[in-house]
């Protein structure tokens, strides 16, 4: 296999081989004595004269049945190795799979696990199943719809880099070489970090800008995530930013969580002993809001088990193992590691290696591998095994004492001095393979990843030898790179190790390709990395219509995907941190400070003998108070009913408890901004759902929240509980279609109950979170604006169009709508204007509704003021408007989650639409539309009322013609009581004049009622019979008049 200049026929053919499995089967004979004779000839001849003679062949024989006699005594177990079952949630097989186990190999079970060769493969079922049949169901709705839809883009998608510091590391340079290509791709990136660090200006330099974010979890957070297409976490030093992504509105936003650390997972088992439930519970929580979890390797996934809820992914290689071999050849520490491992310098090492995947087999190839280094001793031939130059040094995983007792026993029979084979302890890896001279991996496990201590290997320059396993052939080059021996006949390593080794040492050939090995061990499974992340972020992410698709895994060039950034690193590698083993705990102390604390604070109930039989006692002494106070309360019951009780009637009754409601809301003591807002000629409300939003909302006076939920309010704060006000934003799909929308629909409902002010406006809590928002300046100008009547009837906004971020190329209104609506705004605009006037458009919607194009701005994010009046007749087109909308796609959405406005499944289908709508019902309805600086306060007025003449169609929006529609709804709705599912009675208030007047009616009848029961009662109460005096009753006198005998009458 190993082609080498040095080699060594003789000794190769003297060497033994070995295979794994039965021996071939023997060939038959044929008959003849001639055949037989010389057969018998030649093994006599290989017996007797062949320089082997019968004592050697005794020796060896006897040394065989030792080492047999051993294994099998101490192999723990039978002698059948059964592996263990790895079930984890992210590789259990969906409806359908198979979960028996199959005789004939590959073999899969239930677990999603399998068997390739005597190997465990780690397969994402879960993930793979879900992307799929996302991808079958948005086909399928997408071709029922029966409206093309179209992506319009105008942005590059956007992805926030999250990480825990910005200090150089193995994560940080694979994150920034995987960035530099997604950006190549057409990806846009934004890094947030908890500390800053170095790599900043990498990040920088590359485009990517970078913001610090508050490290403490209850400080308040300032990022709006919902800017972002998808968020990649990086580290687990991150999790304090899930503080806000567990919370509404971001739990939608996909996140993909890079999770390289061994700390957590070696802290799972010391939790569960010492009762750190909720710590666990918190990890759990995290881990699950993760779209998916990606690992660097297939081992992280089995350690991380307990986490697992069906996310995980392995997207193999990392350059951790270069920038190890880097610092350890930069420090020069190859000395200190021999000392360490008890090694002189003459020494010469091997190494043999293997496969963390290990469960019995891997004794069995060591043993064979040390059978086929037994020949190399006679080049390294010493009477004291402590002069010995010849060590073999081995680390594998799942090392029992067993073990190591029958590898001793087997070194022995080799021909190995005592000590000159030893196994290596878990945390000396590293020094192992700096110290050796020779690597042999000894596994012969199939894997699905190229093994990462090969890659440090070669990284240290060290001549590598391996079996010729798939994974291992698809990177190493034999005689190039490295050199394979066969899988099948592990004795073949004698020969290639004889080649590579001449005169004690590693040959100049074997130098070459240690070199050459180098070389290619730094940037190996870059490619593979890359084009992972690439995959990945194609099926997770669901891109919106405006943004611009990035470019597909496969057309990834390939000068881009080969290489890792190394440049960007040159200056850094100074302050790389040397303990980089060590990363994860920061985070991993805190928690548990925070645990011991609360513990602390409250202690939990003893457990103990003597505390169960005082809370025994407790719990005696409890019901019997219980049992007297029972008995104290029917007596005093019994008391109370023999007793005359005063009564009064119904309309008593009734009046007090309406005193008692009324009452309830107003001697509850208000605060200063509530007693503000009453005297104030504005209130602007932010509509918000969930917490994460808290952070952005005002405090003062002039702002009021408006909660589309009755969960996530804000504690002590005068916030209006949209959902109590109009109970259809109770439904989950409603509150999530209708948007702001829902806010002000609530408001609208009977809105002199809680806004009394002449003036309304609102503020979306992104403008806030984008810096956009209202100044003290602009705040002012406003109020003054309205107090001088500067503009009268005007719509003021503050959010201009030609600055979004999704308008970079600064379309006008029509085409911007489409271009968010996955091209079909205009269609669904002109199909709900018919349905809501009943007419059928005969031109163009442009034609009809222009809305021009004449350098001026429109509004976006619904950030707007006006007068309180205009701002009902708003919310009454909106109505109408939003049931046209809702009739025409309601079945479909609901059913599919699909609709014509969007290219994905959406729960937000029309909001976008709705979004720009009160441009057209301000610009057609005659409003004069300010835009006003959120800096200064500067005002300028947009699409002046003296140059659109002819361009408005008034008489669809003034206000007669949608009260005279207003009124027809509602006495449809109040006469003909229609069954079917109807939006529009269910967002505000109903009333027409036939109402109205029914409603004076009743209210004239019911006062005639009343005046009719109270002439009757007079009527009784004069027509009562009187009963006449019975009788005198005589008073007696005094008791301290005795003598006297006077008397006095009264009269009964």
């Amino acid at each position: 296999m190993g082609s080498l200049e040095n080699g060594a026929a003789a000794a190769a053919a003297a060497a033994g081989s070995f295979k794994r499995g039965l021996a071939p089967a023997p060939q038959p004979l044929r008959a003849g004595s001639t055949r037989r004779a010389r057969a018998r000839s030649r093994l006599a001849r290989f017996l007797l004269f062949e320089k082997v003679d019968y004592l050697q062949w005794i020796a060896a024989a006897a040394a065989f049945f030792f080492v047999a006699i051993v294994f099998v005594a101490f192999l723990p177990g039978s002698g059948v190795v059964e592996r263990p079952r790895l079930v984890l949630p992210s590789r259990r097989a969906g409806p359908g799979r198979g979960g028996g186990e199959h005789p004939s190999p590959p073999r899969r079970d239930g677990a999603g696990l399998v068997g390739l060769d005597a190997a465990v493969a780690f397969e994402p079922t879960r993930l793979r199943e879900k992307w799929a049949r996302e991808r079958r169901e948005e086909a399928r709705s997408l071709a029922e719809l029966g409206t093309p839809v179209r992506r319009l883009g105008v942005r590059k998608p956007l992805l926030a880099m999250v990480f825990g510091d910005l200090y150089p590391s193995a994560m940080q340079f694979q994150m920034v070489s995987v960035a530099s290509v997604l950006e190549a791709m057409g990806y846009e990136m934004k890094v947030f970090s908890l500390e800053d660090g170095p790599c900043g200006n990498v990040w920088r330099a590359i485009g990517a800008p970078v913001t610090i974010l508050p490290e403490d979890a209850n400080l308040p957070n300032s990022v709006d995530w919902l800017d972002y297409d998808g968020i990649l976490v990086n580290s687990i030093e991150a999790r304090p930013v899930f503080s806000s992504l567990l919370h509404e509105p971001f739990k939608s936003v996909p996140v993909i969580w890079t999770v390289h650390e061994y700390s957590l997972a070696h802290r799972i088992k010391e939790y569960n002993a010492s009762g750190m439930i909720q710590i666990i519970d918190a990890w759990k929580e995290v881990f699950s809001r993760a779209n998916v979890i990606v690992f660097p390797n297939y081992i992280l996934p089995v350690m991380y088990a307990a986490f697992d809820s069906g996310n995980y992914f392995v997207i193999p290689g990392s350059p951790s193992e270069v920038f190890q071999a880097d610092n350890s050849i930069a420090n020069h520490h190859n000395q200190d590691a021999r000392i360490i491992l008890g090694l002189s310098p003459k020494d010469f090492v091997i190494a043999i290696v293997g496969t963390p995947f290990s469960y019995g087999e891997n004794l069995i190839e060591e043993m064979l591998v040390l059978q086929a280094i037994g020949p190399l001793l006679q080049k390294y031939h010493s009477e004291n095994s402590t002069d010995s130059e010849l060590k073999v040094k081995i680390f594998t995983g799942n090392i029992t004492e067993k073990h190591k007792m029958v590898l001793e026993s087997v070194a022995l029979s080799v021909g190995f001095p005592r000590g000159a084979v030893e196994h290596v302890a878990a945390g000396d890896e590293h020094n192992l393979l700096r110290t050796a001279d020779l690597v042999i991996y000894g596994s012969c496990l199939e894997e699905q990843s190229f093994p990462s201590v090969l890659v440090q290997a070669m990284s240290l320059e060290k001549l590598v030898i391996a079996p010729d396993l798939a994974i291992v052939r698809k990177h190493i080059d034999d005689g190039v790179n490295g050199l394979l021996f066969p899988k099948k006949n592990i004795g073949m390593l004698t020969q290639v190790l004889l080649q590579a080794l001449s005169n004690g040492k590693v040959s100049v050939s074997g130098q070459k390709i240690a070199s050459v090995g180098k070389a290619y061990a730094k940037n190996l499974m870059a490619s593979e990395t890359i084009e992972g992340y690439a995959m990945l972020l194609e099926n997770v992410i669901k891109f919106p219509t405006d943004v611009l698709s990035p470019l597909t895994a496969g057309e990834i060039p390939l000068a881009l995907k080969q290489e890792w950034k190394w440049h960007l690193f040159e200056d850094m590698k100074h302050v790389y941190r040397v303990n980089g083993s060590l990363s994860g705990y920061k985070i991993l102390q805190k928690l548990e400070q925070e645990w011991h604390s609360n513990l602390m604070e409250h202690p939990p109930v003893g457990t103990s003998k003597i505390s169960e039989a005082f809370s025994a006692i407790a719990w005696e002494e409890q019901r019997a108070n219980e049992v007297m106070d029972i008995k104290r309360k029917m007596e005093e019951d019994e008391l109370k009913d023999r007793n005359d009780q005063l009564r009064g009637t119904w309309e008593e009754v009734y009046r007090n408890v309406k005193r008692v409601e009324r009452l309830k809301n107003e001697l509850h003591e208000r605060d200063d901004k509530e007693l503000e807002r009453t005297g104030q000629l504005l209130c602007i409300y932010e509509p918000f759902f969930g917490e994460g939003i808290w952070p952005f909302l005002h405090q003062s006076s002039l702002y009021r929240g408006v909660g589309l939920s009755s969960k996530g309010r804000r504690p002590g704060a005068d916030d209006i509980d949209a959902s109590s006000r109009l109970p259809l934003l109770n439904s989950v799909y409603y509150r999530d279609i209708l948007g702001e929308f829902g806010a002000f629909f609530a408001v609208a409902n009977r809105i002199d109950r809680i806004h009394k002010n002449s003036w309304i406006g609102f503020q979306s809590w992104r403008v806030t979170a984008r810096k956009e928002n209202l100044s003290d300046n602009a705040e002012s100008a406003i109020l003054e604006a309205i107090q001088s009547q500067k503009h009268g009837d005007a719509f003021y906004f503050w959010v201009r169009m030609d600055q979004d971020p999704r308008n970079h190329a600064n379309k006008d209104f029509w085409s911007f709508c489409d271009a968010i609506n996955a091209g079909n705004c205009r269609l669904a605009f002109s199909e709900a204007f018919q349905r809501m006037y009943g007419v059928q458009l005969d031109h163009e919607l442009d034609s009809l509704l222009h809305m021009p194009s004449d350098g001026d701005t429109w509004s976006v994010m619904q950030s707007w003021v006006l007068p309180t009046r205009s701002f009902l007749e708003f919310v009454m087109f909106s109505r109408m408007f939003v049931d046209a909308l809702d009739a025409q796609m309601y079945d479909k959405h609901h059913r599919t989650g699909y609709c014509i406005l969007s290219l994905h499944k959406d729960q937000h289908c029309y909001s976008r639409l709705l979004e720009v709508i009160v441009n057209v019902w301000a610009f057609h309805s005659a409003r004069r539309m300010v835009y006003v600086n959120p800096e200064t306060g500067v005002m300028q007025e947009q699409h002046p009322l003296s140059g659109r003449r002819g361009q408005m169609s008034v008489q669809w929006f003034s206000y007669a013609t949608l009260k005279s529609m207003d009124e027809e709804l509602a006495e449809e709705f109040d006469s003909d009581h229609p069954d079917r599912r109807w939006l529009w009675p269910q967002t505000g208030e109903v009333f027409w004049q036939g109402l109205y007047e029914r409603e004076r009616t009743m209210r004239q009848q019911e006062k005639e009622r009343r005046k009719q029961q109270s002439r009757d009662k007079i009527q009784r109460i004069k027509k009562r019979a009187r009963q006449k005096t019975l009788g005198k009753y005589i008073k007696p006198p005094p008791e301290d008049i005795g003598g006297s005998n006077d008397t006095m009458t009264v009269d009964l």
